[in-house]
C-alpha cells in the first residue's frame, strides 16, 4: 500500500542561467530522487536532458509549450498545470518560486524564498515589488504548506504578514560539495586566467547586483580600503560576478573608481569557474542589505573563503561564527575589508571554519525537510 505523496516539482520558471533559485530547484530535485521521492518533475523541453541526469529515478515531463515569458507561464501554470497534476495523477504540486496554481485540485506546498518584498520594500519599488508581495499573500492564504529556507524568513513572514506558523515549514539550503569545493591550484589558475587577473588577486561578489545586495557601498568601501593600502598597484581588484541586475547606482559608484584601481564587472560566470573564483579570492564580500538564505555565502564558505558579510536577517544563521560580520554603511564595510586583507592569519582561521561549518548545511537534509512539508500537504488533503 502506497504511504508517501506523489509529488509534481513544477520546475518551467528555472532560466537557463542557474542563479540561487536554479540551483535550488536543481539541487533539491537530485536530493529528492535520491532519497526515494515519488517525484515527477515538469520543465522545458530544453532541461528535460538535465533533469533526467539530476533526478534518473523519476519521472520527467517535459512541455511542448514554450513559456519565454512571465505573463504566458503564469498561465499556463494556471490552466495546464491543474490537468497535468490530474492526468499523471499526483497528490501535492510543489511551486518552488512564490506563485501556484490557484484551482490545484490537490495541496500546494509553495516555497517562498525571503521575506524582503515586505520588510525592506525600498529595495522592491514597482511592478516586481507589488508582484511578489501579493503572490506571498495569496500563496500564505492558499497554499497547504509554505516552504522557507530560514529561520529569519518565517519569523519576518510572521511578523510583518500574520503568517501562519503551522502552515510554514523550514528548510534551509544546502551545498553541491561536487561544483562548490576547495579548489586546487588548477581551479584558481583557471579563475585568473579566465578574469586576466593572473599577477594580481581579486576580492569576490557574487550575486545579482540589484538594490538589496548593496554593492555600490562596496565599490565605496573598496576604494577606501585601498586608500590605505602601501602599495595600491598590488592591491587585489574587485570582481563583481553574476546577473547585471537593475542596480542603478551602481554606474555612479564605479565612475568614481580611481583609474589605479581595478573593479571588473564578471557577469555570470561557468559554473565549473565558481570554485576557484570564491576559493581563489583573498575574501568574498557579501554585503547585502537582507537574504531569505544567502546561497552565495554557503557556497563561498564551502570553498574555503573568508568570507565577510552582514548581520542582516537570515545571513547569521547561516555564517554563523565562521565568517566576518560589518555593518552595511561603506565605512564599516571598509574598515572590516581593510583588517582582514591585512590579517591573513585571521583570513586562514576564517576559511578553516567556514569549511567545517558549511559541511553542515547539506541537500539531503533540505530533502528531508522537504519531504516533511510534502506529507503534511498531503495529508490536509485526505482530510478535506
Amino acid at each position: 500500500m502506497r504511504t508517501e505523496p506523489r509529488v509534481l516539482l513544477d520546475a518551467t520558471a528555472i532560466p537557463a542561467e542557474r542563479g540561487g533559485v536554479g540551483r535550488y530547484v536543481d539541487s533539491l530535485a537530485a536530493a529528492l530522487d535520491a532519497q526515494g521521492t515519488a517525484l515527477s518533475i515538469v520543465c522545458q523541453t530544453a532541461d528535460a536532458g538535465q533533469f533526467a541526469s539530476l533526478a534518473p529515478h523519476s519521472r520527467i515531463v517535459p512541455i511542448a509549450t514554450e513559456l519565454s515569458s512571465r505573463p504566458a507561464r503564469l498561465t499556463w501554470e494556471q490552466t495546464t498545470l491543474p490537468r497535468l497534476a490530474r492526468r499523471l495523477p499526483v497528490d501535492v504540486i510543489h511551486s518552488p518560486h512564490y506563485t501556484m496554481p490557484l484551482r490545484a485540485g490537490v495541496p500546494v506546498v509553495v516555497t517562498l524564498h525571503d521575506a524582503t518584498f515586505f520588510s525592506d520594500q525600498q529595495l522592491h519599488l514597482g511592478v516586481k515589488g507589488r508582484f511578489f508581495r501579493g503572490w506571498t499573500r495569496t500563496s500564505l492564504r492558499l497554499a497547504a504548506v509554505c516552504v522557507v529556507p530560514s529561520v529569519a524568513t518565517a519569523t519576518e513572514l510572521r511578523r510583518v504578514v500574520s503568517a501562519d506558523p503551522q502552515r510554514l515549514v523550514v528548510a534551509h539550503h544546502g551545498v553541491d560539495s561536487e561544483r562548490f569545493h576547495r579548489p586546487s591550484a588548477a581551479e584558481i589558475a583557471a579563475a585568473a586566467d579566465y578574469l586576466k587577473l593572473e599577477a594580481k588577486g581579486w576580492i569576490a561578489f557574487l550575486g545579482t547586483l540589484e538594490p538589496r545586495k548593496n554593492v555600490p557601498a562596496l565599490i565605496r568601501a573598496y576604494v577606501r580600503a585601498a586608500a590605505d593600502a602601501r602599495d595600491r598597484a598590488s592591491f587585489p581588484a574587485l570582481v563583481l560576478a553574476g546577473s547585471p541586475g537593475w542596480d542603478q547606482a551602481i554606474e555612479p559608484a564605479l565612475a568614481a573608481v580611481p583609474v589605479d584601481l581595478q573593479v571588473l564587472r564578471a557577469g555570470h560566470l561557468p559554473v565549473e569557474m565558481l570554485s576557484g573564483f570564491l576559493g581563489g579570492a583573498a575574501l568574498v564580500t557579501y554585503p547585502s542589505l537582507g537574504e531569505g538564505f544567502g546561497l552565495p555565502v554557503l557556497e563561498a564558505m564551502a570553498c574555503g573563503a573568508a568570507v565577510l558579510t552582514t548581520r542582516r536577517l537570515s545571513l547569521p544563521e547561516v555564517g554563523g561564527e565562521a565568517v566576518a560580520y560589518s555593518d552595511v554603511g561603506a565605512g564599516d564595510i571598509a574598515e572590516a575589508l581593510s583588517s582582514l586583507l591585512f590579517d591573513p592569519t585571521r583570513r586562514r582561521e576564517l576559511a578553516a571554519a567556514a569549511v567545517a561549518r558549511a559541511a553542515e548545511f547539506t541537500w539531503a537534509n533540505s530533502a528531508q525537510c522537504h519531504q516533511e512539508a510534502y506529507d503534511r500537504a498531503a495529508a490536509l488533503g485526505k482530510a478535506r
